[in-house]
């Protein structure tokens, strides 16, 4: 009964229009259009199936493909649209932020945002002939594989090694929280080939069959239910070298050099939830009663929801102004940090207010603010532990 209850309210979610912004171009706004669109169509009717099962299915991955929302980045010639703005990721992450079933667009994003800059940054042309096609598609499904049980923020302290056995590399170590694990057909792993913390860390492509590779349990998350997440196990994995990616010794750097457009990439949806969220509460005490007026006429609820519209503003100007910058290749590892860590912060703040101001209905699962409370906590988590950006940040300033 409390399914049905969600699924009808989800489905009464009118996404506001918003302002456009000095950011995006009318080819944007055109495809934000599209985007809503098809969220909408495509998305949001089988959301609470995918949610129960824990997993989006492969298909969705091949539609979004064909609708022009996966993959934007790969060149033509591979099947991609060549499409070299970042911009067009942030609206798709934006849009998912708002329709409120944006869990089921976070396996897509990380195809689309995290792991194809890995490949056209650092793979070869033969690489890319092998691979872009079907990326491109959206039938070869893409994870990146870095965290492990006991080294999470920590790239330095990566254990899983990979030895030179001829022209081969044998693979041994265990993976977690790795986000498209079960459905993944070539993993992005960062092993170890050397004991040096920086140097030593290289990147290979483990493909879905290779003996030895193995997926664990789905791992069932608080939130972000339509996200399919599991520990991976390799256990002499042989891989040969022409699936390197990049040169031996360089997976830190390039750890390192993606972690600013993933972080902004958690910034823009953290960005757009927070909006979201600010409108389901606005809506809500607008029209929830008590004592004879509308719970948002008291002044605790004014000032609180103007204290937090005046904070995501605010937010809102500083992402914006950061992305613009990455565009234009001058942001800086330090601001990227800086938007991942407020924006992930605010978002938890905003939702809890939200869950309060709705009262006991905000614990239910019969309104959207609850998965959006429960989906919010895990921001400040991923894409390295916020505790990590504010020291990210205090060593730029000499600390």
């Amino acid at each position: 009964m409390q399914l049905c209850l969600y699924v009808k309210r989800m489905a009464t979610i009118q996404v506001p229009t918003r302002p456009r912004r000095a950011l995006f171009d009318d080819e944007h706004e055109d495809y934000r259009a599209s985007a809503r669109r098809f969220i909408a169509e495509e998305v949001a009717p089988h959301h609470a199936e995918w949610s129960a099962a824990h997993i989006v299915p492969r298909e969705l991955f091949t539609q979004m493909a064909s609708a022009g929302f996966l993959a934007m980045e790969v060149p033509e010639e591979f099947g991609g649209a060549g499409i070299d703005d970042w911009r067009f990721n942030m609206v798709l992450d934006e849009e998912a932020a708002y329709s409120g079933v944006g869990d089921a667009l976070i396996g897509p994003g990380l195809h689309t945002d995290v792991v194809i800059p890995y490949l056209m940054g650092a793979a070869t042309d033969e690489q890319r002939r092998r691979w872009l096609p079907g990326v491109a598609a959206g039938e070869t499904i893409l994870a990146i594989a870095m965290t492990e049980p006991g080294t999470g923020s920590d790239l330095a302290g990566i254990t899983t090694r990979a030895r030179r056995d001829g022209d081969d590399w044998i693979i041994d170590g265990q993976k977690t929280f790795i986000t498209n694990g079960l459905l993944a057909d070539l993993v992005v792993v960062a092993a170890r080939t050397s004991d040096d913390p920086h140097r030593g860390l290289s990147l290979f492509v483990v493909e879905r069959d290779m003996p030895g590779f193995e997926r664990g349990q789905q791992i069932h998350k608080l939130g972000q239910h339509c996200s399919d997440t599991t520990e991976l196990f390799f256990q002499d994995v042989r891989v040969p070298q022409e699936n390197m990616l990049g040169e031996e010794g360089s997976g830190f750097l390039q750890l390192v050099s993606r972690l600013v457009p993933e972080r902004l990439t958690l910034a823009a949806s953290a960005t757009a939830g927070c909006e979201a969220a600010l409108d389901l509460t606005l809506d809500y005490v607008k029209e929830r009663q008590a004592f004879g007026r509308p719970i948002g006429s008291f002044q605790h609820s004014r000032f609180t929801l103007a204290e937090l519209r005046t904070e995501v503003e605010m937010l809102r100007c500083f992402v914006d102004r950061t992305v613009e910058r990455y565009c234009a290749g001058t942001a800086t590892v330090e601001e990227a940090a800086m938007c991942k860590y407020k924006s992930s912060d605010l978002l938890g703040k905003v939702t809890d207010a939200g869950v309060q101001l709705h009262g006991g209905y905000g614990y239910t699962t019969e309104y959207p603010i609850s998965r959006a409370w429960v989906d919010a906590r895990v921001m400040r988590i991923y894409a390295g532990t916020n505790e990590i950006m504010k020291e990210l940040i205090g060593k730029t300033m000499g600390l």
